[in-house]
């Protein structure tokens, strides 16, 4: 009897595939062709799969945000059952920094497609993300819940203060890519701004693996 095929861990092979060879060449010098001998099966079972280069990217980018979060999943979960407004921030904002092999290619790799996407108009015409101001809203409402609990100044725009992080966790990891800082800096840069959001300063709630 035939072995039955399961799509999506196909799917996820060839999505896997693609990281990899991204992650060594860079997302622009990619065609199905590499990955695909990167995945170990043919040309045409990647293209029964994806039928465009665009789409195969775009998977790609679904599958290393599917990563990322599981990332963040583990840091809340070390840092015990309620975590809070702050280790909660703190779990995203680091998992985004460049500090081993994992986060160093996420951050290559989205920041690569986001480039792609302003000059590439088969991207370009799909969306970059199925919800882009996922982070942020996530980033604002935890502000908002830490006013509300005493934690935070209550004088600081959520929104306005979410969007400044998500902005800045960005930047410092591009210079962290770039050999500008070292992880240990820029995680001391977050910490810094943080303390000045919440009002609790002195006895910051520590989230386990946050320094480096």
């Amino acid at each position: 009897m035939p072995k039955r095929v399961d799509h999506e861990e196909r799917r996820t092979q060839i999505a896997e595939a693609l990281v990899r060879v991204a992650g060594r060449r860079g997302l622009h010098a990619v065609g199905m062709r590499d990955v695909a001998a990167e995945a170990g099966v043919s040309l045409r079972l990647v293209q029964y799969y994806f039928q465009t280069k665009e789409k195969l990217l775009f998977y790609g980018l679904q599958h290393l945000t599917d990563r990322f979060t599981a990332r963040v999943g583990a840091r809340l979960a070390a840092a015990g059952p309620d975590p809070g407004p702050r280790a909660t921030i703190e779990a995203l904002l680091l998992a985004s920094l460049p500090v081993d092999e994992e986060s160093r290619t996420f951050h290559l790799l989205y920041s690569s497609y986001s480039i792609l996407s302003v000059t590439d108009e088969a991207l370009a015409a799909q969306p970059f993300v199925d919800n882009p101001d996922a982070a942020e809203n996530a980033l604002t409402g935890l502000l908002e819940r830490a006013q509300a609990q005493g934690l935070a100044d209550p004088g600081a725009d959520a929104r306005t203060e979410a969007i400044s992080l998500l902005a800045m966790a960005a930047t410092l990891g591009t210079g962290i890519l770039v050999g500008q800082r070292d992880s240990a800096s820029a995680v001391a840069v977050l910490h810094h701004h943080l303390d000045r959001i919440f009002t609790t300063a002195g006895h910051r709630a520590e989230v386990p693996g946050t320094t480096a």
